[in-house]
Order: structure tokens, then sequence, then C-alpha cells
């Protein structure tokens, strides 16, 4: 029996699936181990890891490090924080922290690239013309009254969101990050992105100036099935011909002549490279020294790039000449674990060309972190096959555990229809109607709001000339690179349709296909039309290859998982709590197929039937 008081729980109950997700994070972490927990929607996955932990971090003299991207699992770790130091008194400090840039209080620094901030915000403080840091710490580095007087008030008001810290130290006229930091060295949790801790300099930095150790830091990660891609994008590095015709036209107004031959060789390069892509193909493999080969005195040119672009920066704040330099400079870096290539799309006035070094291995980021730390937890709605993330993510050694839902089987009905498909050989006309009439089938009798989603835009277009004349209900369309504010608009505007019923039509990897919480009546039904996988570009065939070669698992692990860890997903949006009811429904000929059927959750309760519309009828009306 757990003792709630013992691992600080702050509720009234515990759920026994949540029960044995404390048990398993407080045997781990006692015992310094490493944990994959598939903990689906529901099941109170923050506190069942932040009570535990810091029950054993208070003992144990260990730091506390809970790393998500997003904003909503901010404020929720937050307001867990505050639940525990009410119903137990006890006195926890901790720091909510995102990006240095996002937390800067001077004016305009969102605009910069995030390796021209980091140049930027050093250069103020170096020349002491940053009155926010000049106000928050001394020339010794050490901070000043002010600042002190400040860290006090603000270790007694916590925990606290990031935006007060911000706002009351932007009042103070004090350096948010500094203040950050100075409380995350008082500090038993520190809730972060997930760049704190992988990402190496950024965390040698923070550690130092917050007294840290990783060796004495539990590591909570968050939604952990996007860690690989955000590990990955880390060692990854472009260059386009739109940034070379920036560096080329920066260079020119600064008066870097010297430069500009090198910005030109370079551009002409590109324009070689891409000239070699006619015919329908729009990528290539490019070897390290093909590229590098043609440019002579290779160093000395990322030298005097790198060197031009710090000089444009103390006058612009932003360089892309400096942005070359640096690409360049990653370009020599390793073969194993990383493929370049070059790629041409058609833009509305002209081609775009991209010189790409991309990484296939996040174990390069994260096996540091996993063998030093005194435990790594990875935990998600979505973490499922837990194996997979294991080889992945490079643990040697990791306890996993697959937790089951929460909530009521009878709550959903989860049914594959194979009726259609999204194959690319049997896409056409007759195809689009067939999935358009299913779908307006399906919301039309869903009495409320329904969702679909697709793998593509132009899917979805196609679907949705045909959609439009059969749907009864009003329809909202995501439409590519929406703003925050778009998308929260276009997202209330659905929401006050519930009583009517409305028809949301997006896309699997886009806006509303993870990250959005639509529980009780916002939303009674989810539709996922075919299979989210990859484009089979060349980053992605050369992944498969990579990890056939390094775990016999491929096409698994670099394209099939991926694409069902998106459509589960998607398929998350629809029962967000015990009492919600409502329909998912798979539509695709292939999810009946072993290799896709076997990646749902043993506990899904799915279905495959082509009398859909009598099974949707009889659940809704057993309500």
């Amino acid at each position: 029996m757990i003792d709630k008081d013992e691992i600080l729980f702050p509720y009234s109950n515990i759920r026994s699936i949540q029960g044995d997700m404390i048990q398993e994070v407080m045997d781990c972490i006692e015992n310094g181990e490493n944990a994959l927990i598939h903990a689906p929607t529901g099941l109170g996955k923050t506190i069942g890891v932040l009570g535990p932990a810091l029950s054993i971090a208070l003992k144990k003299d260990l730091d506390i490090f809970f790393l998500t991207s997003r904003h909503t699992q901010h404020h929720l770790a937050v307001e867990t924080l505050k639940d525990i130091k009410k119903k137990h008194e006890v006195n926890i400090v901790s720091s909510d922290i995102i990006g240095k840039q996002h937390m800067c209080a001077m004016k305009e620094v969102d605009k910069l690239f995030a390796s021209e901030f980091r140049d930027y915000c050093k250069k103020l403080r170096d020349d002491g013309a940053c009155e926010y840091y000049s106000n928050t710490k001394k020339k010794s580095g050490r901070p000043t009254v002010k600042a002190l007087a400040v860290l006090e008030n603000l270790k007694t008001l916590s925990p606290m969101h990031v935006e007060k810290v911000v706002e009351r130290c932007r009042e103070e006229k004090l350096c948010p990050y500094e203040m950050s930091a100075l409380m995350a060295r008082e500090s038993r949790i520190i809730i972060a992105d997930y760049y704190y801790i992988f990402n190496s300099d950024i965390r040698n930095t923070f550690f130092n100036k917050a007294g840290k150790e990783l060796e004495k830091s539990i590591i909570i990660v968050d939604e952990a099935h996007n860690l690989p891609k955000r590990c990955r994008e880390l060692l990854s590095w472009n260059l386009s011909n739109f940034v070379l015709k920036r560096a080329v036209k920066e260079a020119e107004k600064f008066k870097h002549e010297r430069i500009m031959d090198d910005l030109n060789r370079i551009s002409d390069v590109l324009d070689e490279f891409s000239s070699s892509l006619h015919d329908g193909r729009e990528e290539r493999l490019v070897k390290k020294e093909e590229f590098s080969g043609k440019l002579e005195d290779y160093d000395e040119v990322i030298s005097e790039l790198v060197l031009a672009g710090d000089d444009i920066r103390e006058k612009q704040k932003k360089s892309f000449v400096g942005s070359v330099g640096s690409f360049l400079d990653a370009w020599q870096g390793e073969d194993k674990g990383f493929v370049r290539i070059i790629s041409k799309k058609m833009g509305s006035r002209e081609p775009f060309v991209n010189l790409m070094y991309k990484c296939l291995d996040p174990s390069f980021v994260t096996k540091e972190v996993i063998s030093s730390a005194h435990s790594v937890i990875c935990m998600s709605g979505t973490l499922t096959p837990t194996f997979m993330y294991k080889d992945i993510l490079g643990f040697n050694d990791a306890r996993e555990r697959v937790l089951s839902s929460p909530f009521p089987n009878e709550n959903r009905l989860s049914m594959i229809v194979p009726i259609t498909t999204t194959k690319y050989n049997r896409r056409n006309e007759e195809e689009y109607r067939r999935m358009a009439d299913v779908c307006s089938e399906i919301v039309n009798l869903i009495p409320g709001n329904s969702i679909i989603f697709f793998p593509s835009y132009n899917l979805m277009e196609r679907v949705y000339l045909n959609f439009i004349k059969i749907c009864k209900k009003n329809i909202f369309i995501e439409q590519p690179r929406m703003t925050k504010e778009d998308k929260h608009s276009l997202l209330e505007d659905f929401k006050d349709s519930k009583d009517p019923g409305a028809c949301l039509m997006g896309v699997a990897a886009g806006s509303f296909g993870e990250g959005i919480d639509l529980p009780g009546d916002f939303l009674k039904g989810v539709i996922i039309v075919g299979l989210p996988l990859e484009r089979p570009s060349l980053e992605v065939k050369e992944l498969i290859d990579y990890y056939d070669k390094k775990y016999g698992k491929g096409w698994e692990y670099g394209y099939v998982f991926p694409a069902m860890i998106r459509t589960m997903q998607n398929a998350g949006r629809c029962i967000r709590s015990e009492k919600d009811k409502g329909v998912v429904v798979f539509l695709d000929e292939r999810y009946p197929s072993p290799q896709y059927y076997n990646c749902f959750p043993p506990d899904y309760g799915i279905k495959i039937s082509k009398r859909y519309l009598e099974e949707i009828r009889a659940f809704f009306d057993n309500e």
C-alpha cells in the first residue's frame, strides 16, 4: 500500500493504474535506474512522477529536471507543485524556465536565429550595454543587492509560472534568465525545455550558473515520443540558396568585399548541384568532399565568414554571413549516423535549393545524459513500442512499462473501417470521392464535433472538394503555417460549434494532431484517413537503412512505428477524461494487416467493421 504522505501525493485518491506508475517510478529512482513508461492520457502522469521523485530527491539530496516542450505541461507541473506545497506544507523552491531568447527583456530579439541571439547577448553583456543584466550581475559575476532582494521574494512565491517571473523581472529591470538561474541554484525542481539537458552547450552553461550536477539529477522527460526527433535536429544543419542570397547582400551592405567571392563560389556550387536534379528528381546524396573540395582554403573561408558575421552582428544583431560560416564548419562533421543531401523544390518565383547535413542517430545526443544522470524517466501516452525507444535513444538498460488506459472501455468505440486507402498507387478521383462519402456519413451521424486527420494538405484538399458537397455540418479547415493566434481562434470557433456540431479537417502532423485538449462535449469523433507515413524521401530511406544496419529493424523503426505513433496521437484527441465518450475511426484497408494492427495498444479494444454506421448509431444510442 502506497503511503500518500510519503510520496507527497496532494489529492484524495490514487487510482489503481496510477499507483502502479508511482511504484515503478519510486523503485526506479531508489535504485538509480532508468525507465520508459507508456502512460495513457488521463492517468495523472505529472503527479504520478513528480510526487515520488520529489520525496526521494529530498531524502537523497538530488535535483529534478522536468522536461517538456509543451507550454500547457509547464503550467500543469507548476500547479501540481503548488498543490503538493499546500497539502503537505513543504517548502518547495522550483524554477520554470523556457528558452533564454524567449525570456529576454530586450526588444526584437525574437527575430534573431538562436545562434545569433547567443552571440548578441554575449556582446551586450561584455560591453555592459544590457541594463537588465547589469542590474542583475556585478562585474565580478555575483548578484547585485537588488537581485538578491527580488530573489528572496520569488523564492517565497515559488512555485511560479515563468510568465510571472519574466513579468516581475521586467518591472524591476532585471534579467529574467539570470534571475531564473539564481532561482535554479536554490531549487529542488526545474521545469524546462528538453534543450536545457540534451544540448550539451546549454546544459554546461546552465549547470555552471545553477550549481547543478548531472550525476545528482533525476531527469523526467515528458511527451518523450518527441525526444528522438528533437535530438536529431540538434545536430542537423541546413544551407539554402535564399540564405546565401541574403548573405551576399549583407556582405555588400557592410563592405565585406573580401568574402563576396567566397559566398558567390558557394552559391555556384549549390547551383551546380541543383542542376543535376531534373526529370522529376528532387534530391540526391552529397559526399562531404564533393562540397568542401569545391572550395579552396575551406578552413580559411570558414574563419573569414565567422569573423565577418561577428562584425555584422555588432551593427544589426543578426547575420546571414555568420550562419553560412557555421554551416560550413558543421559540414566537416562525422559521416556515420549522418547524411548529406541536396534538394530542390519549386517555389512561387524560383526554385528553393537546400543543402543539408542531417543527423540520423538521436543517441549521439542522449547517451551522455542517460549514462551520467542518477535516473532518466521517459514517459508519454504514445511510447509504444518501448523497446524501440530503448534502442534508438541509447539505453543500455531500462525498465519498460506499458500501463493501461484508466478510462472505461465502453466510453470509446475504436474501429478500423477497411474500405478505402491512401496508398500512392490508388490515389485517384474515385478514391477521393469514396473517402469523402465515408467521412461525411460518419460526421453527419456523430452528435457533435468531429475531426478528420489526413496524411497531407494535398490529400485533404482533394477530399474536401467532394466532402463539402455532402457534409451537413459547418467545416473548419487547417491551413499550412498557421500562427499561434490563428490556431487558437479556429479552435475556439470550433468549440463554440459543439451543439449543432461541426467538422475540423486537419493534417496528422499539423497544428491539431497533438497537444490540444477538447474534453467533454467539445469533441465526439475522430477519423484518421489513411496512414500518416513519411514521404519516402532520401532522409527517410537513409534512416531506414541506418536503423536496419544497427538494429535489424529499419522498416519498423524508420517508417511504420513513427506513422502509428502519429496515428495514436491523433486518436488521443478524442477521449481526454473518464467522462468523455467518443468514436475513433481508422479509415484505410492497410490497418488490419499485422504490421500495423499489432501496433495498437493491447487494451485499445479495436474492432474491424464495414458496418460502421450501425456501430456508431448503436454506440451513441446507448449514452
